[in-house]
């Protein structure tokens, strides 16, 4: 039955063109727009920071954060949403490229192969190994850096539906709880702050009944001599 399914790359793909109607992936309505910018600016360091958007999408994000006077490197796995984003950020500072996000290479983020910051939203319940990946990003954060992780569990009546080949295997693949992910960065962090999102309907355009949130996590910086 899944061998009809497209893959998860072919999905977005074909989610490109319409993936902006929603409020909180295009960010078109101002208020929406300025409740995404509000929350940016207390989650990140001072501007300017080099940033990493992965699962980018078509920009919305990273155009926001350019907007605020920083650095980003956005990635994607689908080239039909890098486009989208390299469409909508163009003229800023912001480069585009279609990879792995689970796992990019290091050499995308430029001669120090870091950033000050990782921001992914709604990525982890696309991932084989949310884990593996977690592990993987706090190691692209320079020490002192920030991980940003927007994030949510869906109630979904009769488990996960299948939306692309192996998608139904994903082990978050109806989101993951805050405690969830908590305990998976817990380890590898400095510091871990989780902040609630469901309250703020104005963020999604609409309210919400699911569980969203926010893990702010801090990267340790190396000991002082």
């Amino acid at each position: 039955m899944t061998t009809d399914l497209p893959t998860v790359a072919e999905f977005w793909d074909a989610a490109a063109d319409t993936f902006d109607r929603d409020a909180d992936h295009g960010l078109r309505d101002i208020p929406v727009r300025e409740a995404w910018r509000a929350r940016l600016v207390g989650w990140l360091p001072p501007a300017p920071a080099g940033v990493l958007d992965l699962g980018c999408g078509t920009g919305s994000l990273s155009l926001l954060l350019t907007e605020l006077g920083h650095h980003v490197v956005g990635l994607d796995l689908s080239a039909a949403m890098v486009d989208a984003a390299r469409e909508k950020c163009l003229g800023r500072s912001a480069r585009f490229a279609q990879a792995d996000a689970a796992d990019p290479d290091p050499a995308l983020l430029g001669d120090d192969r870091q950033v000050d910051v990782v921001l992914a939203r709604h990525l982890l319940w696309t991932l084989p190994d949310p884990h593996a990946a977690l592990a993987h990003w706090v190691g692209l954060v320079r020490p002192g850096g920030r991980l940003v992780l927007v994030e949510g569990h869906w109630s979904v009546p009769g488990g996960p539906s299948a939306y692309a080949r192996g998608a139904d295997a994903m082990p978050w693949s109806s989101g993951a709880r805050a405690e969830e992910v908590s305990a998976a960065l817990d380890p590898l962090v400095d510091h871990l702050q989780v902040v609630c999102l469901s309250d703020d309907p104005t963020l999604w355009g609409r309210p919400v009944d699911d569980e969203r949130y926010a893990v702010v996590a801090s990267v340790p910086a190396p000991p002082r001599a």
